[in-house]
């Protein structure tokens, strides 16, 4: 709190006003009132008090620091500490201390501390008057992403108290470099939007972001200003998502959804030694660097002008740090569902102004198949295969789940699941227990919780068409002898009989592929909708073959990650 409250008052010394200003933090779920106020002689006091004490004992507290002076005066000789006069003298020069309210009147020092400090009251002190501010806006934390790039958006992060990001005032600069002989650059205002695209012209120059922090009613807070570490960098040129980005210029109206799934490729796996040489040896060794990485997908995202967004292998800290500060300045709000122990999992990312959230119903596979009495049929026969079940447990993948409502039309509702299932190629058996959880817990969402919803379901399944796994989310059933069961050898084999009562269909067909790499290319990742309530208006269309195989494979300098996200335009029918 002290932190927040120093910030706040911190910046006034040596500001001129017509009056200063006492800053006051009061907030239900702290202990203490906390009071902040710099007094004439320059020193400043930062008190903390207990909201239910009566105001009267904060006036007397106020009084006497006041009195103290600043504190190389309290350091003063026994001697002159003997001729400043008794303590009956000492009470005498203590200064008059009231409160008043915005209208003038003297509050009652009996009115506990709480309901005394009011935005807008006047604190007086002898001679000085303070402006009161009751939990004024702030900025905690203002900060420029660590690489630039010409022609990509530039968000910054911005986290604030009793303030929010689209109440703030954003003005960008430009660094000017300085004549022979000046004694530093020289900033030239360039914008005044929240996210600033840099153009060519400022390659070889640093930014400059000047921020204050407002709450939408017209309350603002003190400024705080921060340079980037390094200067604007030349982009990569084309990428392979600019003629993606011609179909997504519009948001949708309001009866379609626009829902996008990819997998973005976590940096904890783009950044190890394995990645490097051996799945993504063709990789500019920069263009696998997630500040890199990030700018590229910044600027694809926003591009999409999405109301849904589904993503995979998000780091825990990209999701806190860029994507959703990102994604915010665009209007979307994101939900994230960690792995377990993992650093990176699921987010999903929803329109604010056409969806709000009304439930998550979130779950681990294996915890959901240990504890939840909805899974017993399905963890009974998997009981009968040890190996498998050890397995399946043992896997850290999640499944999240998110019902939202429409904004203009509070009838409808959607229930949009996101997932990863297991990688492995020889896994089926285990992403066919995994789809089977999924699936039976999104029809106690979908059917039970919030009959008839419609369903998005979203992810990488790691599954091709051919897959068993991708037969049975299409076709309702998967037989018990069908060869998936027996993926990785006859000791694993777990023979079972599996249904699910949804008629889902694959938004986007069955293209080519959706991973692009060395070694590998395929059709993993699917967004599956429910063929009864909704349709499907547009794919876009994903890369051009030869756009994907610019620079031999995925990921690369144009394209940062080694899947392809797909978007298409959903309806209501």
């Amino acid at each position: 709190m002290w932190r927040w409250l120093r910030s706040a008052l911190g910046r006034l010394r040596g500001t001129p006003t017509a009056m200063e200003r006492a800053v006051v933090r009061c907030v239900p779920s702290e202990p203490k009132l906390g009071l902040s106020l710099v007094f004439p002689d320059g020193s400043a006091r930062h008190m903390q008090r207990d909201p239910a004490e009566p105001l009267g004992r904060a006036l007397a507290r106020i009084a006497a620091n006041a009195a103290r002076g600043p504190a190389k005066a309290a350091k003063k000789s026994k001697k002159a500490r003997a001729e400043s006069g008794s303590a009956k003298g000492e009470a005498a020069s203590l200064p008059a201390v009231r409160l008043f309210s915005h209208d003038g009147e003297a509050v009652s020092e009996e009115v506990p501390n709480a309901l005394a400090w009011q935005d807008g009251a006047v604190l007086q002190v002898g001679e000085a008057r303070y402006r009161v501010e009751r939990n004024p806006p702030a900025l905690t934390e203002l900060r420029l992403p660590r690489s630039l790039l010409a022609g990509f958006p530039v968000c910054p992060k911005v986290d604030a108290e009793f303030a929010a990001p689209q109440h703030c005032l954003f003005r960008w600069y430009r660094e000017q470099r300085p004549a022979s002989g000046g004694d530093g650059p020289v900033w030239v205002e360039a914008a005044t939007e929240r996210v600033f695209t840099p153009s060519n012209a400022l390659v070889g120059l640093r930014l400059k972001l000047h921020c204050t922090p407002g709450d939408g009613t017209r309350r603002y807070g003190l400024p705080r200003e921060v340079e980037s570490g390094g200067p604007v960098e030349a982009g990569p040129g084309a990428c392979t998502f600019d003629l993606r980005h011609l179909y997504t210029r519009k948001v949708c109206s309001d009866g379609s959804v626009r829902t996008v799934s990819y997998n973005i490729l976590a940096d904890t796996y783009a950044q190890t030694e394995f990645s490097r040489t051996v799945l993504y040896p063709y990789c500019a060794p920069y263009a696998l660097e997630i500040d890199y990485r990030q700018n590229l997908l910044k600027k694809e995202l926003a591009g999409y002008s999405a109301d849904l967004i589904c993503l995979q292998e998000v780091d825990k800290s990209v999701f806190v740090d860029s994507l959703a500060p990102a994604l915010d300045a665009f209007g979307l709000e994101g939900l994230f569902k960690i792995k377990e122990k993992q650093h990176e999992g699921l987010a999903t990312f929803y329109r604010r102004d056409k969806f709000s959230l009304l439930t998550q119903h979130d779950i681990a596979f294996s915890e959901a198949l240990l504890s939840n009495p909805l899974h017993k049929e399905l963890s009974d026969k998997l009981a009968r295969y040890p190996l498998v079940q050890e397995k399946v447990l043992q896997r850290s993948s999640v499944l999240q789940v998110s019902v939202l409502q429409s904004t203009t039309d509070v009838s409808r509702k959607i229930c949009v699941a996101n997932t990863h299932l297991y990688w492995h190629p020889k896994g089926g058996n285990i992403r066919l227990i995994q789809i089977a959880v999924a699936l039976s817990h999104i029809k106690h969402v979908a059917c039970d919780l919030y009959p008839s919803i419609p369903v998005i379901f979203c992810g990488d399944f790691n599954s091709t068409p051919l897959s068993g796994t991708y037969s049975f989310i299409s076709t309702g059933g998967i037989a018990e002898d069908h060869e998936d069961w027996t993926s990785n050898g006859e000791e694993e084999r777990c023979n079972m009989s599996l249904s699910h009562p949804f008629k889902l269909l694959s938004a986007c067909g069955e293209p080519a592929y959706t991973n692009y790499v060395g070694g590998f290319h395929g059709c993993l990742d699917y967004i599956f909708i429910d063929r009864n309530t909704l349709e499907v208006e547009q794919v876009i269309p994903l890369p051009s073959h030869e756009e994907v195989t610019t620079h031999q494979a995925l990921p690369s300098v144009s394209h940062p990650s080694d899947h392809i996200a797909l978007i298409c335009d959903l309806k209501w029918k």
